[in-house]
């Protein structure tokens, strides 16, 4: 199984990285920091917004020694919260998450969402702002405290008119993305752009119950290929080249999420792509102007 992505600018990234949305406190991040590391993940998302950023870097720099890891060997995301749009305040915030990951750069940093806290999301002001992040990050970026930038739930209307106006094209876009909701025309345009797409809720958890794990479909692919939904759904997107980022607090699904070394039948692949219902369980950003 390909392990990583080459980036358009070059730099590595682990194909299959650790989601910690919703993952908080020392008690908890510790041991699932640990339980990651030893299963063989090497890429860890964070965000402002999750407000874990101190405790994974706390427990990045107590568990890194135990495995022979050091600081180049890991890969570490976090992403702008939607209240510091804005040139002055982005900056500000990547010095922040700079500081509570206690690290001297990240390896990459998103625009988390294309709107801005207290606007309507028919605000035009939203894209006044976020173009002023993106050309803070482009700074940034070229000074070396971050090796890739990107954007996160951006749409293909966001997209267009970030990169008519930029002198950087977003490294990558993250966005959720599984067979009930495989966004093709995205797809397509990222890869058109030299964009990685890079998918969350992957297995449709974002909402309590997923009906994604529970698809018919996805159940008898599985048994056929003695893996877990989970695991169909995970290979379905990186047998694509999609990287995935599968969180849980399960010591037995994170090293399972990560077990990903079968391959799907170009039969089983369409089986899954045709699901498609058009169906979100995240956050709608195409109301955002």
């Amino acid at each position: 199984m390909q392990k990583a992505v080459l980036l358009s600018n070059g730099v590595s990234m682990p194909l299959v990285g650790f989601g910690t949305y919703k993952i908080r406190g020392k008690d908890l991040i510790f041991p699932l920091i640990k339980a990651a590391l030893q299963s063989g993940y090497r890429s860890f998302d964070t965000a402002a917004v999750y407000r874990n950023e101190c405790e994974i870097g706390e427990a990045l720099k107590h568990y890194l020694p135990e495995f022979n890891l050091k600081r180049e060997d890991i890969f570490i995301t976090s992403k702008l919260s939607p209240r510091d749009q804005g040139s002055e305040r982005c900056q500000q915030a990547v010095d922040n998450s700079l500081t509570s990951l206690q690290v001297d750069y990240l390896d990459l940093f998103l625009i988390h969402w294309p709107g801005c806290q207290k606007l309507k999301p028919s605000d035009p002001a939203n894209r006044e702002l976020r173009s002023q992040s993106w050309a803070t990050l482009e700074k940034i970026y070229e000074a070396g405290k971050v090796r890739a930038i990107g954007v996160s739930n951006y749409t293909l209307s966001h997209l267009t008119h970030l990169i008519g106006q930029s002198s950087v094209i977003p490294h990558v876009n993250q966005v959720e993305y599984h067979p009930h909701y495989p966004q093709e025309e995205l797809k397509l345009y990222c890869e058109s752009q030299g964009i990685h797409l890079q998918a969350y809720s992957s297995l449709g958890t974002t909402v309590k119950e997923s009906p994604l794990l529970q698809d018919p479909v996805v159940a008898t692919v599985a048994t056929r290929c003695s893996a877990s939904p989970a695991q169909v759904l995970l290979r379905w997107a990186t047998q694509q080249g999609i990287g995935v980022l599968p969180k849980s607090t399960n010591q037995d699904h994170i090293r399972q999420n990560i077990q990903l070394d079968f391959e799907l039948s170009t039969k089983d692949l369409q089986s899954l792509s045709k699901l498609n219902v058009k169906q979100k369980y995240a956050w709608d950003s195409s109301v955002v102007f």
